[in-house]
């Protein structure tokens, strides 16, 4: 978010991230009620997923569009799996950057290529468990170790700040604007596990009401990602990196201990986000091509192999920020911004409520804003990337 600062200034940003920050919490509120009226309508016993709420809209909604159903759904889980996988990538290449600083600050310089390759196989070995279960607790350590990580970076972001004047407090030039939508975007993207963290509730009523779950804590996020944000582009200004843990002093021992912990605690997640894509292609790969006869043999080999691709992705990807850009603006748009709006238009035309004024109206001006985001962020996203890959 500090490099997303940069794109959006000092005083906008701030202003752009909160009501990106809206409109997102606002989706996924569509999304469960969507979804709740799927239940009802098919005799679910829980809130179908994502994909499954948008293959029944369709399928339930106007009949010119009631054959689209079965390939929106495949188009959500690809989408799905093309964000975690960029989020796979970035961690690859988050952790890479960070070792490098703390083997350069003892004296093993290399080339951060080499250091991602070092990466690889403590990388595979925990995406290889297939039961949820037992990375609970690797979820708890990661937890406790981001929380030290984001408290000392926040320390030393803190200690001596310049003035605001010395800093843009709007973008110099608003090319970069797609830039910081791609980057807050991204941020907030996590749509597609609203509706299993609802189910998983013991008291699922208490996720989406005013005081919930969801709101509360999208306030808590929303509340994070504008502090560190301003902080961190306030503190480093234009030469603010990805990731804040990257600006930290490289001749301290604390801020060293900082990018191991932060690097770990992203270790531990890893196989956690990489669980989710695997739950999605795995079973669709089982019934395509098995059964196997020794299914986990298989399945430890698919899994081998997309930790591979993920591994390449990182590889090639030649700087953090416009990465995550990209995949923000690419991904994390059609999935907060775009489905959301489009199921409860679809789902609205059959029902008794009928399509108000007032809701289309709302969800063309999301749709627009959308639209812009996607085709602008992920133009100028690309365009930085190549510049960078063939600087």
């Amino acid at each position: 978010m500090g490099d997303g600062f940069k794109n959006g200034g000092l005083f906008l940003a701030p202003v752009l991230t909160l009501f990106i920050g809206v409109v997102s919490v606002h989706s996924q509120h569509i999304l469960l009620k969507v979804s709740k009226r799927m239940r009802d309508k098919f005799g679910y016993e829980t809130d179908p997923d994502f994909a499954l709420t948008v293959e029944l809209a369709f399928a339930s909604g106007p009949p010119m569009l009631r054959s689209w159903a079965r390939s929106m759904k495949i188009i959500v889980n690809i989408f799905i799996c093309v964000t975690q996988i960029g989020f796979c990538a970035i961690y690859f290449v988050f952790i890479s950057s960070s070792l490098k600083q703390v083997f350069d600050y003892y004296g093993f310089e290399m080339n951060v290529q080499l250091v991602l390759a070092f990466t690889l196989v403590p990388m595979l070995i925990p995406s290889l468990i297939t039961n949820l279960k037992y990375l609970a607790p690797c979820s708890l350590i990661a937890n406790f170790l981001m929380a030290t990580g984001i408290g000392v970076v926040y320390y030393y972001a803190c200690k001596d700040l310049p003035s605001v004047t010395e800093r843009n407090y709007f973008p110099p030039n608003f090319q970069t604007l797609p830039l910081f939508f791609g980057t807050a975007i991204f941020a907030f993207e996590g749509i597609a596990l609203v509706l299993p963290l609802k189910n998983s509730m013991k008291n699922p009523s208490n996720f989406s009401r005013p005081a919930g779950v969801l709101n509360m804590g999208m306030i808590f996020v929303t509340t994070l990602f504008i502090t560190f944000g301003f902080v961190g582009y306030l503190c480093w200004g234009d030469d603010v990196a990805g990731s804040l843990t990257l600006n930290l002093p490289q001749d301290e021992i604390l801020a060293q201990v900082v990018k191991v912990t932060v690097s770990l605690g992203m270790w531990l997640t890893f196989p956690l986000q990489f669980f989710v894509p695997i739950q999605i292609m795995w079973p669709q790969i089982n019934q395509r091509f098995g059964p196997f006869k020794n299914p986990l043999r298989y399945e430890l080999l698919f899994r081998t192999l997309m930790v591979l691709i993920t591994f390449t992705i990182a590889e090639l990807v030649p700087r953090l920020n416009l990465f995550i850009s990209l995949i923000g603006a690419l991904c994390a748009t059609a999935l907060a911004l775009v489905f959301p709006p489009v199921i409860q238009l679809v789902s609205s035309f059959s029902t008794s409520e009928g399509l108000g004024v007032l809701v289309i109206l709302k969800n063309c001006v999301i749709l627009t804003i959308a639209i812009l985001g996607f085709s602008t962020g992920t133009y100028e996203s690309i365009s930085a990337l190549a510049v960078a890959f063939f600087d």
